[in-house]
């Protein structure tokens, strides 16, 4: 059966949101990226912590680091698995924000393959959790080098490769190639996870069979939809896929509310939650002035009495 995982989104897919989606049937999930350099240099900074808090409901849960040097990225390797709380590394070489991969680190990597390939071969040796990569098709549309990069990987001892469709250039422009994608399961031995433009689970399953991939890897498809694991899993076990009610939505998105207001300080809670809001009713009757009054709320219970009222008025 194909793996179906949450692919690690930077301020979106913390633990609170990770435990959501695997109750709904993701099978594996990594954290928002962590910096090797900043592990090693301040461990126990509060921001940091943050980002590394494994949720009980995480069957399996990878750490994904970034970096630009192979030793500081292997040591913080090293010191992360000893603290016996993780099940695999990923190693990022995919993040196409200019501040990350103009420095060298993330898609920045695809530039130099030598840095990329000593950076996998330390990090292999430092631990003995299984090690993957997430990449790119390339830098830009005359510089893709993701099979070369791929059979680098293999050859490194790296566990499994999860490629997104796109360059960096393209960040999330365009169509995602799964043709490329497609050609890189090919050429290597290891499993391969397709990532791009899946956002439903009739992609997941079309994707999955027109490539041969061992599993997709899901991003933006998840952004106010945890449910698409639930109906990917049901696709690809034949059965009949169950549709989103509107009571069930909104259960999901108080649960999810009162999750955030269990783990994190109020105020942050209500900040964080109105991106999560705004994604949960997009595309509804009357989201976009709700998604308003929801930005203008500080307070938790007035928020829900808002969200009560807006589902209300949709179920009349």
């Amino acid at each position: 059966m194909a793996e179906v995982v949450l692919a690690p989104l930077c301020g979106v897919t913390d633990h609170v949101f990770r435990s959501i989606c695997s109750g709904l049937g993701c099978e594996k999930t990594f954290t928002e990226m962590i910096s090797a350099m900043g592990y090693l240099c301040a461990p126990n900074q509060a921001a940091v912590r943050q980002l590394m808090i494994r949720d009980p409901q995480e069957p399996h849960l990878v750490l994904q680091l970034f970096g630009r040097d192979p030793d500081t990225v292997a040591e913080a390797a090293r010191r992360i698995e000893s603290l016996g709380i993780y099940d695999g590394i990923d190693l990022n070489m995919g993040c196409p924000a200019r501040k990350v991969a103009s420095s060298g680190e993330g898609a920045g990597l695809m530039r130099t393959p030598e840095i990329a390939c000593e950076m996998m071969k330390k990090t292999v040796r430092a631990v003995a959790l299984p090690v993957s990569i997430k990449m790119r098709l390339g830098w830009d549309r005359d510089h893709i080098n993701v099979i070369e990069m791929a059979r680098m990987a293999e050859d490194a001892g790296i566990a499994s490769i999860a490629v997104h469709g796109r360059t960096k250039e393209q960040q999330y422009s365009g169509e995602a190639d799964w043709e490329m994608i497609a050609r890189v399961k090919q050429r290597v031995r290891i499993p391969v996870i397709g990532n791009g433009d899946i956002f439903s689970g009739e992609d997941a399953v079309r994707r999955i069979r027109e490539s041969g991939v061992d599993g997709v890897m899901i991003g933006r498809g998840v952004l106010g939809n945890p449910w698409i694991f639930r109906a990917i899993r049901q696709r690809l076990n034949g059965e009949t896929e169950t549709p989103v009610s509107l009571s069930e939505r909104r259960e999901g998105i108080r649960l999810h509310y009162r999750r955030m207001l269990e783990t994190r300080p109020e105020h942050i809670a209500v900040r964080e939650m109105r991106k999560h809001i705004g994604w949960y009713i997009h595309g509804l009757r009357g989201a976009s002035a709700t998604r308003v009054r929801i930005n203008r709320c500080a307070d938790p219970s007035q928020a829900m009495d808002i969200l009560d009222e807006f589902f209300g008025a949709l179920s009349e």
